[in-house]
């Protein structure tokens, strides 16, 4: 496959997982669906936007930048028409870095919440009752959380979601370094014999 072509087939993955990724973010405001009166109430690594900002607006750019690639029709430079698409193909490694890191931020800020647990009220105050994930596999210890209704499923479930979701981002991400790599050093399939 032609490196343009297969940054192309990234950028259109990442944009829907970015879409998600952000609409995951925004659902963990309202624990268990529901509107909660006191936003301190809210478990803290939702208001790091990990799936707003990490693997939202910063996998938007890459997103963008792969689309590109297909269609860029660079004039090339010192009389060599591949110039033009090796060094976008060399830029495109930068901005899947970026992408990388944005969904790193998102994986960690997730995993650190699955361990974490949800806060909540336990009927004497609102706090962490849960340590080191053993509510994960004590599901007994859920009834220590008393509201907000369901805010053990809907934590674990959008969380696991963001933390799926922005692994495959950077991996994405990753296949991208490396067909930048190859677009940087071969050019374009159409433009050099040694990619095909």
């Amino acid at each position: 496959m032609c490196t343009g072509g297969c940054a192309k087939c990234l950028g259109t993955t990442l944009i829907p997982l970015a879409v998600l990724c952000t609409l995951a973010n925004i659902l963990l405001f309202f624990p268990g669906g529901r509107v909660i009166e006191n936003n301190k109430n809210i478990t803290d690594e939702v208001w790091y936007f990990g799936g707003i900002v990490g693997s939202g607006v910063l996998m938007i750019f890459p997103a963008l930048v792969f689309l590109g690639l297909k269609n860029n029709d660079c004039c090339g430079c010192c009389g060599n028409e591949s110039c033009g698409k090796r060094f976008a193909m060399f830029s495109s490694i930068i901005f899947a870095a970026v992408g990388v890191l944005g969904a790193g931020y998102c994986f960690v800020l997730s995993a650190v919440a699955l361990n974490k647990g949800p806060k909540c009220y336990t009927g004497t105050e609102w706090t962490y009752p849960f340590q080191d994930g053993n509510y994960l596999t004590n599901h007994t210890l859920w009834n220590t959380c008393q509201a907000p209704e369901n805010i053990i499923p809907w934590n674990l479930t959008l969380f696991s979601l963001l933390l799926v979701m922005s692994g495959i981002q950077a991996v994405l991400c990753g296949i991208q370094v490396v067909n930048g790599l190859l677009g940087t050093i071969c050019g374009d399939c159409t433009c050099c014999g040694c990619c095909g």
